[in-house]
């Protein structure tokens, strides 16, 4: 998938992937990480999603990496937040206070933009990648934590031959496949969320459901 794809559809408002309300499994689920306040928590592919908000109101610190910068800039805008914009290591940074969002590509990060973050939320970056960039996006998320770090993972699951992502679906088996050999996988929750959500169904989707994944480092 091209770069240009995700620019098109901010550019074009196509971000029915947008959630305006704060992601309740993140609620639900985000204490089993066990991350103390004031820790700094990397959210990939952040959009404009409210959860950073969420994560600050709770005393965390948040990094984020967007690449569309329309969706940076309504995230400022929207929540009426002042930003200072500078280049740090090469890419653009929009900072607030305790929140940070780098402008530009997930894949042009290093080890040293994300050095400080000691857990990870991720709530749509894994299904936004069709299923030739996954492993690429695996290994990356690898390469930024050498040392891992815990996840909270969101994914997606759904009879792909029946609808074009994103969101893509994500199964079990991948899932394992990227991260077992550095985490312990626990599956919190798996939820049908068809009938809530009418307009997958009018996309032609006969069955869809979520999953709530916690990576935990395995002991090194």
């Amino acid at each position: 998938m091209e770069k240009q794809f995700w620019h098109d559809r901010w550019e074009s408002n196509q971000i029915g992937f947008h959630q305006d309300e704060i992601n309740h499994y993140l609620q639900q689920h985000w204490p089993a990480l066990n991350q103390p306040a004031g820790t700094r928590i990397f959210v990939p592919l952040c959009g404009k999603s409210r959860d950073m908000l969420w994560l600050l109101e709770q005393g965390y610190k948040v990094l984020g990496i967007e690449i569309s910068p329309i969706a940076v800039e309504a995230f400022f805008q929207e929540n009426n937040l002042k930003a200072d914009v500078s280049k740090q290591n090469g890419l653009e940074q929009w900072s607030c206070d305790e929140l940070v969002i780098i402008c530009g590509d997930f894949f042009s990060l290093t080890a040293e933009h994300v050095a400080d973050c000691q857990s990870v939320y991720d709530r749509a970056s894994l299904i936004a990648m069709p299923p030739v960039m996954r492993p690429a996006y695996a290994e990356k998320m690898h390469q930024l934590f050498p040392v891992p770090r815990p996840v909270l993972l969101i994914s997606m699951t759904y009879p792909q031959d029946e609808m074009k992502g994103p969101p893509f679906s994500v199964t079990d088996q991948e899932v394992h496949s990227f991260y077992s050999t550095t985490f312990e996988i626990n599956t919190l929750l798996n939820q049908d969320i068809l009938e809530q959500n009418p307009r997958f169904k009018k996309r032609g989707l006969t069955q869809m459901s979520e999953t709530v994944y916690l990576l935990q480092p395995k002991a090194q």
